[in-house]
């Protein structure tokens, strides 16, 4: 499975839950193909959000229109719970090194379970504004990582930021805020893309 690049990630924490199925379909067929999914315990970090049933239930929806379903998990210990979210339908799994101290087992049992998988840098949350030194940082990435390593923005991306972070390396950019409080969120989905071009 390869991760479409550059893509936006629309992040469901922003959705509206009581139409989430509707909304997935509004920016799918808007040409969404990245599914971001913010996983949060109420302990890593103090909002508590979703688990592995809203990702079972999102995945046909997803995978049905050749989606990926990105999985972001700011969890304590979260090697503990990575084998839910793939049997869930997980294609993407991303850890944070500081929420165990085994980040090395817990990448390599994401992988044996059939998922890609990526490390995070910093914690955030859902309507932050984008950090103006993370420019700097992904520019900095971009030029350590291989070519092949998939560099991802997940926080405040906007009309005003994209270009910014595109600028630097990033190839997917999360964002949620910017499309599902969007009055139309394909039509911003549709407008961000565009900057991708």
């Amino acid at each position: 499975m390869k991760i479409p690049t550059p893509a936006i990630a629309p992040s469901i924490l922003s959705a509206d839950f009581a139409r989430l199925g509707e909304q997935i379909e509004t920016v799918m067929e808007a040409g969404a193909r990245v599914i971001h999914v913010d996983v949060m315990d109420g302990h890593f970090v103090p909002p508590i959000t979703i688990g592995p049933l809203i990702v079972e239930a999102i995945r046909e929806l997803v995978k049905g229109r050749g989606g990926t379903l990105d999985v972001h998990l700011m969890i304590e210990r979260p090697e503990r719970q990575v084998e839910a979210f793939a049997k869930a339908g997980a294609d993407v799994i991303t850890i944070h090194p500081e929420a165990t101290p085994n980040i090395h087992y817990g990448l390599k049992l994401i992988r044996e379970l059939g998922c890609k998988a990526g490390v995070v840098i910093n914690p955030g949350w859902g309507g932050q504004r984008y950090i103006p030194t993370s420019t700097r940082r992904l520019a900095a990435l971009r030029q350590l990582l291989p070519e092949e390593v998939v560099l991802e923005v997940d926080g405040g991306i906007s009309l005003e930021t994209i270009d910014e972070a595109r600028d630097a390396g990033a190839q997917v950019f999360v964002a949620g805020s910017s499309v599902f409080g969007a009055g139309d969120p394909a039509e911003a989905f549709r407008e961000l893309t565009a900057r991708l071009q």
